[in-house]
């Protein structure tokens, strides 16, 4: 049977104590916008057909009815980590913007393919990277 055709990551999904602090942080820090929501879910616009949805810890342990059917329980726990592509030539200027709003850089990678990542940490200490071409093959 022929694979049928995928087009890519559509959602990805953090679980946070507190989805107010949390949608706040990524709208002020990325700009992303929230798109309804209530106090268990905020999914925000990362891009056209790109979605971040932040869960509260805990909030989603049972089914939750939606449509005449569900979605199934699901959760996480930890210091998760995830990354956000950025160009090239602005790598630089988020160091400097992030610094601007007193977060932390924990740390700067200058891969050794060419790429380069930099990481620091949200409000619930989850790893956020911002990774530029050159990390992967196919990034």
């Amino acid at each position: 049977m022929t694979r049928p055709v995928l087009d890519g990551v559509v959602e990805t999904c953090l679980y946070v104590e507190s989805v107010e602090a949390s949608r706040d942080f990524y709208a002020q820090v990325f700009g992303f916008t929230p798109l309804g929501g209530n106090e268990r879910i905020q999914p925000l616009a990362v891009k056209p057909g790109q979605v971040l949805i932040l869960f509260r810890r805990g909030g989603t342990l049972e089914p939750v009815p939606i449509a005449g059917s569900f979605i199934p329980p699901h959760d996480a726990d930890g210091e998760q980590h995830f990354a956000f592509g950025v160009p090239r030539e602005a790598f630089e200027d988020w160091k400097t913007y992030l610094e601007s709003l007193n977060i932390e850089i924990e740390s700067v990678v200058d891969w050794p393919q060419g790429g380069h990542s930099l990481y620091f940490r949200d409000p619930d200490r989850l790893l956020v990277e911002l990774i530029t071409p050159g990390v992967w093959k196919n990034y």
